[in-house]
């Protein structure tokens, strides 16, 4: 079955990229002329981009071995340049993570330091006029080619990530196409880019290295979107189809678990809009293989079966604020015995988790793996040029004997309970320049549970409290 996906995937992109070499009607996209004069570039040529600082810190540390509380300084540039002709775009785009202030018990790692290195560098193509985009009846269709960022659906499964000071980037090929309903198709045959360096000691430097396709692990997908699908009973209510296949292998230089994962899935979600009621119900099924580590010694396949679940129902008042008020749960399955010959945790790979789960940088406590979690939000948007959110979850484990992923605490004989604790969070957003600087400001906090305070291997630092605010100027 996954050759069979792997095959169809490949497929489309290999005639996608043939048909290109025909020969097509051009998709002309023009850069404003106001603002390429503005500038002094020329009007094919569009250069933007952000910088963004960010203070954080947290005390009471509720990561395995943590102590004392932390800090850090988390500074983002991103510079994208684009050429625009009549056949194709060319992007170059070049990304500068870097962070100060972090010491020997931070969790830095390359997710949070990047100096400076290629996050982008790509050929988009247009394919209007290709017989893919015609069976699908789409009349706007893109082939991007190279290196670069992907952004899909409700971003579980793929995200240009927001808050996290690294964006994660992949090489290889990707089609986007549309009708004129706004139904909308997405294939992919992508490789992750390894970032560089990974040792605490370079990543402290802000050492220059750069990343590295990692072309023994495999990444497909297709994914439709059908707009509108129930019309007359619930409007502006879309359906997505998907399916994503991981294929990955030790290579020499990089070790993997060896996972082959085939996961099937839908969403099905009404947007909010003032005066009318929202919802969201998506969910995926893995199944495939894997190894319990990426040791070379390990050459043990683990049956893999796993699954997740987000569920939202929301309703937004026709009131000054538009506020939304809104009950949410999150699942996603642990493991049922660490000793048996399978692995029932479903892994976080390529998506985000800031949107269900609360903030990331230093802190971001839950993630969608094992995981039970109901919970509740508030939104409001004054105007257009401030809006905030005020977020609650009670979190579980799903498996006792599983682990608290990003905390690395585990009870292995499952004595502990499942009450990881209740977790708040909240964050404000306001536009000082509309669309030029913008200020964020947010906390949360996690009040540890039965399972946070006991487990064998828990922090014992107490409740953890964290804050932030950010600065990011757009151009």
């Amino acid at each position: 079955m996954t050759q069979t996906f792997a095959a169809l995937v490949a497929g489309i992109v290999f005639f996608s990229s043939a048909a290109m070499a025909q020969g097509v009607t051009p998709l002309v996209i023009p850069a404003p002329a106001a603002e390429a004069a503005a500038t002094g570039l020329p009007d094919w040529l569009n250069i933007s981009g952000e910088a963004r600082m960010r203070y954080e810190s947290v005390d009471g540390q509720f990561r395995a071995g943590g102590r004392g509380g932390d800090q850090a300084l988390a500074l983002r540039t991103l510079v994208l340049a684009e050429a625009r002709f009549d056949k194709v775009n060319l992007g170059f785009e070049v990304q500068d993570s870097r962070h100060f202030y972090d010491d020997a018990g931070s969790p830095t790692s390359n997710s949070a330091v990047n100096a400076l290195d290629i996050l982008q560098f790509y050929a988009n193509f247009d394919a209007s006029q290709t017989g893919i985009a015609k069976v699908l009846g789409h009349n706007q269709a893109r082939l991007k080619l190279g290196r670069q960022t992907l952004d899909i659906g409700s971003r579980r499964i793929l995200e240009r990530v927001d808050m996290s000071n690294v964006i994660l980037n992949f090489t290889g090929g990707y089609w986007n196409s549309t009708n004129a309903r706004g139904d909308m198709f997405h294939a992919l045959a992508v490789v992750p880019v390894g970032r560089l360096p990974t040792d605490f000691a370079s990543l402290q430097k802000d050492e220059i290295q750069l990343d590295k396709e990692e072309w023994s692990r495999v990444f497909l997908g297709l994914h439709y979107i059908r707009a509108n699908v129930l019309a007359d009973l619930l409007p502006r209510t879309n359906l997505e189809l998907f399916v994503y296949q991981l294929s990955e292998k030790d290579s020499a230089k990089v070790a993997t678990p060896n996972r082959d994962y085939l996961q099937p899935g839908f969403r099905l979600i009404r947007p909010p809009r003032r005066g009318q009621w929202d919802f969201e119900f998506e969910t995926a099924y893995r199944t495939g293989t894997r190894r319990a580590s990426s040791a070379a010694t390990d050459v043990t396949d683990l049956k893999v079966r796993a699954g997740m679940a987000h569920v939202h129902l929301g309703y937004t008042f026709d009131a000054p604020w538009q506020p939304r008020l809104a009950l949410d749960w999150d699942y996603a399955t642990g493991d049922r015995n660490p000793n048996d010959a399978k692995f029932d945790q479903f892994e976080r790979l390529f998506g985000g988790r800031r949107t269900d789960f609360g903030h990331t940088g230093i802190y971001g406590p839950l993630a969608p793996a094992n995981i039970n979690a109901p919970g509740w939000r508030l939104e409001v948007r004054p105007n257009a040029r401030w809006d905030s959110r005020l977020t609650y979850k009670a979190a579980f484990l799903d498996q006792a004997r599983d682990a608290w992923v990003i905390a690395q605490v585990r009870d292995r004989q499952g004595q502990s309970g499942k009450f990881i604790g209740h977790s708040w969070d909240w964050r404000a957003r306001y536009w000082i320049d509309p669309g030029k600087l913008q200020l964020e400001v947010g906390a949360a906090t996690l009040i540890q549970g039965r399972f946070a305070k006991t487990a064998p291997n828990a922090s014992r630092q107490g409740n953890s409290n964290y804050g932030f605010v950010a600065l990011t100027r757009t151009f």
